[in-house]
């Protein structure tokens, strides 16, 4: 897996589009689970995942106990091997949110947080990480 992150409007579509011209994208619908990504997959074609913060948004609206942090830990792990067993690059497409002003509104603090972890977690998976700001790719891993 590779992920791109980066600010809003920082070139990260534009980055990915040109590194993978032939991808497929899939955008995370509210309530998904990341998991039901792999029926997306096909071998030997990349493919683009984004939405993630508005994801994140919705599950965090539909959160009964807790954070929904444990299950995407677990869809992302078989996501990544399904995606290797199809030989098929997968790609995320992240957005930064923290190097901003910190909301008044507990919710959207609370956003923030679960942005952040998302970004952490998946970036342990992945193989490379590329910062993208203003355009410009940085690898960070």
């Amino acid at each position: 897996m590779q992920l791109f992150i980066g600010g809003a409007c920082a070139g990260k579509r534009e980055a990915v589009a040109a590194r993978f011209p032939d991808a497929l994208w899939h955008r995370l619908a509210p309530g998904q689970r990341l998991a039901e990504c792999q029926q997306t997959l096909i071998a030997d074609t990349p493919l683009v995942i984004t939405g993630v913060l508005a994801w994140l948004e919705a599950a965090l609206a539909n959160a009964e106990n807790g954070s929904p942090r444990q299950q995407w830990q677990g869809d992302l792990v078989k996501l990544c091997q399904h995606a290797e067993q199809l030989n098929a690059a997968l790609i995320v497409i992240a957005t930064e949110v923290g190097r901003g002003i910190v909301p008044m509104q507990s919710g959207q603090r609370r956003l923030r947080d679960l942005n952040g972890w998302f970004n952490q977690d998946a970036s342990v998976q992945a193989k490379q990480v590329w910062y993208v700001r203003h355009g410009l790719l940085m690898a960070v891993k």
